[in-house]
């Protein structure tokens, strides 16, 4: 019976921020069951199969390695009805700031800004999170500083920078690109991409302080560096450095 479970273990070393689901509970393949937190940034932990949970192996709090198995799930296929009464039950329930985090983290996606997808889209261009994820094998990918947003609290509202200055203008992290083919060391990589959606994708002050972390870990780690340079060169408009 344990070689038919499918096992969901952590992408990297951090602390269980968030068990969202309960043994015995059914998901859906792309759901997220768990965050973990490392070096103050959440990362989701997310079903790759449909079916049953069958074990959780972590508490919320325990500090985990990479590749350590945190639950595991019995695939096969579930009553679709039911999973959207277990995760209602859940959402019911779940605490207010953890509710806050998850919209936090949508406003980080494309689909957030639907406009501003669409206008790249009509020019025959892409978005910088659409090509990080033609390059990198799916659901490699450990993204760095996404809730950054633009140094100009001085002149525009906190909700304002949330909402059109996600990641500051530079999405970036950590992935690997043909894992299937190489071992994980020689498949592994930092990419990153200015975002020209956001204020044409210049380099603002926490963009470049997160490019700079970029760079250090590629060079700490000896990684090869993918970076997409569209953008807009310097930006004279924060206020808040």
């Amino acid at each position: 019976m344990a070689s038919e479970l499918t096992e969901m273990t952590s992408p990297l070393i951090g602390t269980v921020f968030k068990i969202a689901v309960q043994q015995g509970d059914v998901v859906l393949a792309g759901q997220e069951i768990a965050i973990i937190e490392s070096m103050k940034m959440e990362h989701p932990l997310i079903a790759e199969v449909e079916g049953t949970i069958h074990s959780i192996l972590v508490k919320e709090g325990d500090t985990v390695s990479a590749g350590q198995t945190l639950i595991t799930i019995t695939p096969g296929h579930v009553d679709h009805s039911q999973t959207k009464i277990t995760q209602h039950t859940h959402d019911a329930t779940q605490r207010d700031d953890f509710a806050r985090y998850q919209e936090r983290r949508y406003l980080t996606t494309d689909a957030a800004r639907p406009d501003a997808q669409h206008k790249r889209a009509t020019r025959g261009q892409r978005t910088a999170r659409a090509n990080i994820a033609d390059l990198l094998d799916e659901g490699s990918f450990v993204e760095y500083g996404s809730f950054a947003i633009a140094a100009q609290r001085r002149r525009r509202t906190l909700e304002d920078l949330i909402a059109h200055t996600p990641g500051d203008g530079l999405v970036g992290g950590i992935g690997t690109v043909q894992h299937s083919q190489f071992p994980t060391d020689a498949s592994k990589v930092v990419v990153a991409s200015y975002d020209y959606t956001v204020l044409a994708g210049t380099q603002g002050y926490q963009n470049h302080r997160k490019k700079d972390r970029l760079f250090d870990i590629a060079r700490q780690l000896r990684l090869p560096v993918v970076l997409f340079a569209e953008g807009g060169g310097g930006r004279p408009g924060d206020t808040d450095a």
